[in-house]
């Protein structure tokens, strides 16, 4: 088993464009282009299409519900035409603060609807006449004056990948998907989601191995361990205290399933006093420091191979540095420390 490097792609990066292109020339094996409440992913991964020949173009991740399924299908086909091939699908369900502040969209029934989406594109990419009798989408709608209708777009094939974090995603992402999108994740306890993934693999007459394994972190290369992970660790503060509803928070499910839910509870409370330092100072050092690749160049190797070890096959990484120079200079050192643990790996070591 080998490792990747994907890169994550931010519009709003000066010099975003010059970035894709560059990665792709030191050898990153995919670009992700992310979507919250900024720019869509779809539109600047055309451009960088149009300005890269081989590596893959992964929507990281375009969200369910802010557009029906038929009209990802149809923005997934023409990604697909236009890259020449090179287009995956990454899809998740985002959140209530999100799907309900943002799109208006009610927030319900998440894995149904990830299960329905992703069933009714496949049926599109594939040129079938769509007819689907759904529980969240049923098309044509009954009653209505729809007609059943086929794609006039060549048929073609759309990996598509799921983010996924809590247990019944996970199983379904081991079902139906062809890879997994994954954060929150400490090597030492895969298991928490490649547990479900797999078993659920099985039932479906397939293998973990089938699926591509992405996982984001953060890369920094320093000497002072501690000061770095501090730093990242301080970030989650917003995460488990604003991201998600007062019901509901995954990526603090996500942490609690690997042993961390009295830090995240005490994070929450302290954010929602409106103490933000004294939330960010609770969360642990391990966390910034477990999730992410920190150190110099032979620590960061040493994790490298951590991740490959525990069944990780891409690594979905922020850019390396601040300026256009520093990141892809940092993603060299990157992938030369992954080409070093593959090659331990193809060795047999």
């Amino acid at each position: 088993m080998t490792l990747s490097i994907g890169l994550s792609v931010d519009p709003q990066h000066p010099q975003w464009l010059e970035l894709a292109r560059e990665a792709e020339r030191v050898g990153v094996s995919s670009i992700w282009v992310p979507e919250f409440w900024a720019y869509d992913a779809f539109t600047p991964l055309a451009a960088i299409a149009a300005r890269t020949r081989h590596v893959r173009l992964v929507t990281g991740i375009a969200q369910l519900g802010a557009r029906t399924p038929a009209m990802l299908a149809m923005s997934a086909m023409s990604m697909q035409h236009i890259s020449g091939g090179r287009f995956v699908l990454g899809i998740g369900t985002s959140g209530p603060r999100v799907m309900e502040g943002w799109h208006g969209v009610e927030f319900t029934r998440p894995v149904r609807r990830t299960r329905e989406t992703i069933e009714i594109i496949r049926a599109i990419t594939a040129g079938e006449r769509l007819a689907y009798p759904g529980e969240v989408y049923q098309l044509p709608r009954p009653g209505g004056e729809g007609a059943t209708i086929r794609s006039r777009a060549a048929a073609c094939f759309v990996p598509v990948y799921v983010a996924a974090l809590g247990p019944a995603n996970l199983a379904l992402t081991g079902e139906l998907a062809d890879g997994w999108i994954g954060n929150s994740f400490f090597p030492e306890s895969s298991e928490v989601f490649f547990g479900p993934i797999g078993a659920a693999a099985g039932q479906a007459g397939r293998a973990l191995s089938d699926l591509d394994l992405a996982v984001a972190v953060s890369v920094e290369f320093t000497d002072d361990i501690e000061a770095a992970g501090r730093r990242h660790a301080d970030g989650y503060a917003f995460t488990f205290g604003a991201m998600g509803s007062r019901k509901s928070n995954f990526y603090n499910n996500a942490f609690a399933r690997q042993g961390f839910g009295d830090d995240v509870a005490e994070v929450r409370r302290l954010w929602a006093e409106g103490d933000r330092a004294a939330a960010a100072a609770r969360v642990p050092v391990e966390i910034g420091l477990g999730t992410n690749l920190i150190g110099p160049p032979e620590v960061v190797r040493e994790r490298l191979r951590a991740y490959r070890d525990c069944g990780v096959t891409t690594l979905r990484v922020n850019p390396v540095g601040g300026d256009l120079r520093e990141s892809i200079a940092g993603l060299e050192v990157l992938l030369g420390l992954v080409n070093d643990v593959n090659g331990i790996s193809q060795a047999g070591g």
